[in-house]
């Protein structure tokens, strides 16, 4: 195993790294994504965020701001390794001698960005419907209570509109992931590029 800084046990520790970064990240973004969500529905009763935070807080309890953090978890995952896999993919066709270059890395993170957001955009929908309790879904099926659970938002997306509603939004989610992925596949190949490229160097001088 060969690694930007020449060993196996740092490659271990940055992927122990990244699960507990990603839990943590997570959990802390999970309230705020709510939120997010619920000020950004259609005629949405908020007009702050104070506001809403305290109306969920008050109408719904604290585990209103977590009830889709097990599904976010479950999203990242195929999200994670669908992008990484389709981004080395494309770094072999693109860039085969791995040197740096700045084209071959954004359009590769663009694309990488894309298809991982488009393939987990059904677990973006129940997530979706999960944070924001919409009352149109609660609505129609006469539902009374709060949807819970990742099984339970799967079955109720899927009783509202069929397959087609778990890719709602698949346009606008693969357009907001696109300069994302890039621009942080950029990013991270630059910096990896200077410290090896620093690393080189003073090999070289002793």
């Amino acid at each position: 195993m060969i690694t930007v800084f020449g060993h196996p046990r740092i490659c271990i520790c940055q992927r122990a790294a990244g699960c507990v970064a990603t839990l943590l990240h997570d959990a802390a973004m999970n309230p705020a994504e709510v939120i997010k969500q619920r000020m950004q529905m259609y005629n949405s009763p908020y007009r702050r965020v104070t506001d809403c935070m305290r109306a969920v807080w008050r109408n719904e309890g604290a585990g209103a701001f977590y009830r889709s953090y097990t599904t976010q978890l479950t999203m990242n995952i195929p999200f994670q390794a669908i992008h990484f896999m389709t981004y080395e993919f494309l770094q072999e066709h693109l860039n085969p001698h791995r040197q740096y270059n700045p084209s071959s890395h954004m359009v590769s993170g663009a694309c990488a960005g894309a298809v991982a957001a488009a393939v987990t955009t059904p677990l973006d929908v129940c997530k979706t419907l999960l944070n924001t309790q919409e009352s149109l879904a609660l609505n129609s099926l006469n539902m009374s209570g709060h949807i819970t659970g990742m099984a339970n938002a799967f079955r109720t997306v899927y009783q509202v509109g069929g397959v087609t509603a778990y890719f709602r939004g698949v346009q606008a989610r693969v357009i907001y992931q696109m300069p994302s992925t890039a621009i942080a596949w950029s990013v991270y190949e630059f910096f990896k590029y200077i410290i090896t490229k620093r690393q080189e160097e003073r090999r070289a001088g002793h």
